[in-house]
């Protein structure tokens, strides 16, 4: 019984002789596991046969990893490929990153892109610049370089370049200072009185500033019975003064307002006596009287309407007068012409402050000649 016992083949020799019946060469090597893992890795091997079977498919040999490219002697292993989990927040980094550089802190320059065509790119306008008050004649600019070029100067200045522009326009700035400034402008309106209204007094005061914004303007209740009341040269009427502010306080308001400031306007000499009021020589810009308007229209007195036609090329007085548009047209004619005036000013006070007055002389030195 013992030797036919020892007669049989062993488990291992089964085994073997088993998968060589089966012709499964890759298990051979599992045979040195143990059975309880070969007999697992056979199943899972089968296992895979029948899904390639079904599906018609072999799956390939998963390929050996091959090194990256050498550099600096040294091999670089190629990059981890990401996982969706990680594209998906490199991408919301990326879009923040981008918002950031399109929306740029304050007093930062924002970023502009230069990839853009010519044609996409905004072109920013250069600023206007504002040349009211240019103290430069277009008559001259016209004779010097052509016309052309004067009425380029008298648009940049609010000139009208062919009578276009009213009138308003051209004496007042626009969005300009309303308030009071250092020169002011003033003209006075008079009703006649008197057996032949011969006589004049006070029926409106108006004062504006440097820009022509007018700053007071008042009608004055008469202190005379009136008998002419000009209205063809004037514009009063008898409802215009009759409620009009008395003539003592148009007067002090008048003098607190002209206190320390340099009085333009045409003919100041008569508006100052109709007010009983004076004001410093040196202080006073009168249209009627400056030297260079006299040789511009070759006059002795020149109007103020005819001082309008020549410098401003508008028409004012065409009909009945404002004392308001009187004194904007003297101040336009005077900031026109400002730089030249001042400077005439200036010269003639410096020179008389050198020269001794007529009819003096110098005191003698102080010097002893010896006995």
């Amino acid at each position: 019984m013992a030797s036919h016992l020892h007669s049989l083949p062993s488990v291992i020799e089964v085994h073997n002789l088993l998968l060589d019946m089966l012709h499964l060469p890759l298990l051979k090597a599992e045979s040195s596991l143990p059975v309880s893992a070969a007999t697992s890795s056979t199943k899972k091997h089968k296992n895979v046969k029948k899904e390639e079977k079904v599906n018609g498919k072999e799956t390939p040999e998963p390929k050996p990893k091959t090194a990256g490219p050498k550099i600096n002697g040294h091999v670089k292993e190629n990059p981890k490929k990401k996982t969706v989990k990680e594209t998906e927040t490199t991408n919301k980094l990326q879009r923040k990153e981008k918002k950031k550089r399109k929306l740029p802190e304050d007093g930062e320059k924002p970023v502009v892109d230069s990839k853009k065509k010519p044609s996409e790119e905004t072109v920013l306008e250069p600023p206007k610049v504002d040349l009211w008050f240019d103290d430069v004649d277009p008559d001259d600019i016209e004779s010097a370089l052509g016309p052309e070029a004067g009425s380029i100067a008298r648009q940049m200045q609010g000139l009208p370049v062919n009578g276009s522009d009213s009138v308003d326009k051209v004496l007042v700035k626009d969005k300009a200072f309303e308030g009071l400034t250092k020169i002011v402008a003033m003209d006075c309106e008079m009703v006649g009185v008197g057996p032949e209204g011969e006589e004049s007094i006070l029926a409106r005061v108006s004062i504006v500033n440097r820009f022509g914004k007018c700053v007071y303007d008042k009608f004055v209740k008469p202190t005379e019975k009136v008998t002419d009341y000009r209205t063809a040269v004037s514009g009063i009427r008898p409802e215009n003064i009759r409620n009009g502010e008395d003539f003592k306080v148009v007067q002090h308001e008048v003098a607190e307002i002209l206190k320390g400031r340099i009085l333009v306007g045409h003919a100041l000499h008569n508006d100052l006596k109709i007010l009983f009021l004076d004001h410093p020589k040196k202080a006073i810009r009168d249209t009627q009287k400056y030297k260079f308007f006299r040789q511009k229209v070759k006059g002795g007195r020149p109007s103020l309407k005819l001082l309008c036609e020549s410098i401003l090329h508008v028409k004012v007085q065409t009909g009945e007068h404002s004392s308001v548009q009187d004194a904007q047209a003297a101040m336009r004619l005077y900031t026109m012409e400002k730089k030249n005036w001042e400077a005439a000013i200036k010269e003639k006070y410096s020179r008389d402050k050198k020269e001794p007055p007529k009819g003096k002389q110098p005191p003698p030195s102080s010097s002893k000649t010896a006995s």
